[in-house]
């Protein structure tokens, strides 16, 4: 039964076919803002689209960049630096990946600008990068609660003497939108903008997807380790002309997963071994846990036991600090283990679009799982025979609940997943495709 209130998922036993995939979040958002800073026209084919990328399309426009749609997952951008618009109040939903970076872009160019996202945006912290912005002589300005957005931009006066510094251990999207925007202050000031982290960088993988992206724009950044970089004097995006978007590798583990427990192939088009992004990492995951991967270049294929006839996947205790947004998949995975499963160095989740942990906490315990947790940590027992509930889940505005929860149908009791229509954020059509690969 589906409403728009909730989708009831029917105990399902196996699952196999072929899923291709939208283009990924992390490198649409990016190449958008990159193809609008860029000199010349740029396409963007495969762009996801999704609620994320629709808002900063719109962000885009009102600052009067001449984008234009050829379809729903192909648009040409005119790039011009600094935007036409200089003022403008900016809804920016909850978009990290949107509301950082552009942040950080207008900060550099200055003007009048209001930004401003759902509530949950709003407790979202940006407090380490707006400090690295106002020391390069950013007049950035909390409107609501200190450390938090909305924001207000105006006039700086910026300067570059010396390195700047941002702490990464809260969310790499802080250093991905002082990368993004280092070019613009560099080509200005005329001198090697330098970047040192401070503290320990969680996320690397996206780290790493940024500057691939400027590297395609013309700007290649040293990196000297993990808390350096160097963006050089001159340095100018310029538009690599058309540019394909990859797959969402995030997106695909839930399907890969899908491989690992209902026996499958479920075959992943659109990202493989040769992806930029640091989810794709999940196959080795679900590897150890027993699941047999085939990579291709391009497309991944799974399939494993099914634990709906009895099967176990094998219990784990690893590090996601790399891999945060698909460690979720793997949470919900942990109710078919054969033993209690732990996932360490997850704080990153508390400040995502919900407090993932607490949300993953309680849902999962909903199930009938022993679930134990801590600031960083998640422990899930699996749920024995006899014990599964019946249970609502809620998605708490968040899309991955959702994704990863539809994984909770392989028990033996019918799920229910409140507001499935989150999934808009990255994949508006997630639930369609899911139940078109179930198999009786």
């Amino acid at each position: 039964m589906t409403t728009a209130e909730s989708l009831t998922l029917a105990p399902a036993r196996r699952a196999a076919g072929a899923v291709v995939l939208p283009g990924s979040k992390s490198i649409s958002n990016r190449a958008l803002l990159l193809a609008a800073l860029a000199q010349g026209r740029t396409r963007l084919q495969g762009l996801l689209d999704s609620d994320d990328t629709r808002v900063m399309l719109a962000a885009l426009r009102q600052l009067g960049v001449a984008v234009r749609s050829i379809g729903p997952t192909e648009v040409e951008i005119e790039g011009v630096c600094p935007f036409p618009a200089r003022q403008a109040e900016l809804f920016l939903g909850n978009a990290g990946t949107a509301f950082r970076p552009m942040t950080a872009a207008l900060a550099v160019m200055g003007g009048d600008y209001r930004l401003s996202g759902v509530p949950r945006m709003h407790e979202r912290p940006i407090g380490d990068l707006v400090d690295g912005l106002r020391a390069l002589g950013a007049d950035i300005r909390y409107t609501g609660n200190e450390g938090y957005p909305p924001l207000a931009i105006g006039r700086g006066s910026l300067r570059v003497d010396g390195p700047v510094r941002v702490k990464g251990s809260v969310s790499s999207q802080f250093l991905t939108a002082l990368l993004m925007a280092a070019p613009m202050l560099a080509s200005q000031a005329g001198v090697d903008l330098v970047i040192e982290v401070e503290g320990e960088l969680i996320s690397k993988p996206y780290i790493l997807i940024t500057l691939n992206l400027m590297a395609r724009f013309g700007v290649e950044v040293r990196r000297e380790g993990w808390n350096r970089y160097v963006v050089p004097a001159g340095a100018a995006y310029r538009s690599p002309g058309t540019l394909p978007i990859e797959g969402d590798a995030s997106s695909a583990s839930y399907f890969m997963a899908l491989g690992a427990i209902a026996g499958g192939p479920v075959r992943i088009r659109g990202v493989g071994a040769a992806s930029i992004q640091g989810d794709i990492a999940f196959a080795d995951t679900l590897q150890a846990m027993g699941a047999r991967i085939r990579r291709d270049a391009d497309s991944i294929e799974a399939e494993g036991v099914c634990v709906a006839e009895g099967g176990r996947l094998r219990a784990f205790d690893l590090d996601f600090n790399l891999i945060p947004d698909a460690a979720m998949t793997a949470a919900a995975l942990a109710l078919y283990a054969d033993g209690p499963c732990t996932l360490r160095n997850i704080g990153s989740w508390r400040v995502k679009e919900t407090d993932r942990i607490h949300a993953m906490h309680t849902e999962l315990a909903k199930l009938g799982a022993q679930v134990e947790s801590g600031p960083d940590w998640l422990r899930v027992h699996p749920v024995q025979p006899g014990q599964w509930r019946p249970a609502s889940i809620a998605t708490y505005d968040d899309h991955r609940m959702a994704m990863c929860f539809s994984l909770a149908a392989f028990g033996p009791v019918p799920v229910t997943i409140l507001d499935p229509g989150c999934v808009s954020k990255t994949f508006p059509d997630y639930f369609t495709v899911f139940q078109g690969l179930l198999r009786d």
